[in-house]
């Protein structure tokens, strides 16, 4: 299977021109994106849509899960996702949170998103720098909180996998779920690179489009999972961030631009 080696050399055989690209996330609100000056300095056409969306579980959903949030003395957060639909079905649920509950964040970011629902300097918050790893290094001094997972369907095994094999007293709780965006009025417009962020962009792709040839339409990932995710759908991977050279998505689409449009 043709791919990028890693090293910033991509194939020949895959090299046509790129004119325009569809990014498969929702256009950025920061008017200084390297997308815009990507499109701006290589004359490109570069497109935003969100391939996947994410839908709230129905509170009657939820209680057949059989959770007491209030049983609980620690919130694990790992995305602004999660926090926005914990606090929802707390407000549905007419759920106060105590103000000794404990919350532990993935981020910085994460923990600061918190003071859209409660008061962050009088409550217990933990944060790991960036990584599943990092947060989980946090929560080994804290083995002896019940744990609370807020989570979609579609979740990262770190987390859950860690706290299973260390006997920690901890819960999943799904409160929301990524499905598929409608894409239908994409079926007649082709582009030269679709850039892709998750295994569940590439469902997407599929659900919308059961038929769907790749031919000369370049692919792009970013991290292994979503990469893995192509090779199993049989797709070619034409660029696959990050690299060595080029540590974004961004950087790596340049790369193979100046290749592909023979610029040096």
């Amino acid at each position: 299977m043709s791919q990028n080696s890693g090293n910033g050399i991509f194939p020949k055989e895959r090299l046509f021109e790129v004119q325009s690209i569809l990014v498969s996330q929702p256009k950025p609100s920061n008017p200084n994106s390297p997308y815009f000056s990507l499109a701006q300095k290589y004359g490109l056409k570069i497109d935003f849509r969100p391939f996947i969306q994410v839908e709230p579980v129905h509170v009657k959903e939820f209680r057949k899960q059989k959770i007491n949030i209030l049983d609980f003395t620690a919130i694990i957060f790992t995305s602004r996702n999660a926090v926005d639909h914990f606090f929802n079905m707390c407000q549905q649920l007419k759920i106060e949170m105590p103000a000794d509950m404990k919350y532990f964040c993935i981020s910085e970011q994460t923990a600061n998103y918190l003071q859209k629902y409660i008061v962050i300097r009088k409550r217990k918050i933990f944060t790991g720098s960036r990584t599943p790893s990092d947060l989980i290094e946090v929560m080994k001094k804290h083995k002896g909180e019940k744990f609370l997972y807020p989570c979609s369907t579609i979740r990262k095994d770190d987390i859950p996998k860690f706290l299973s094999e260390n006997d920690y007293e901890f819960k999943e709780a799904i409160l929301y779920e990524t499905v598929a965006s409608d894409l239908s009025d994409l079926a007649d417009i082709k582009y030269d690179i679709i850039a892709f962020f998750s295994p569940s962009g590439i469902n997407s792709l599929f659900v919308n489009f059961p038929d769907f040839k790749q031919n000369n339409t370049r692919i792009a990932t970013f991290g292994p999972t979503t990469a893995n995710a192509v090779k199993e759908a049989g797709l070619i991977l034409d660029v696959n961030a990050p690299l060595p050279e080029a540590p974004s998505m961004t950087g790596a689409l340049e790369l193979y631009i100046k290749k592909a449009n023979g610029i040096k």
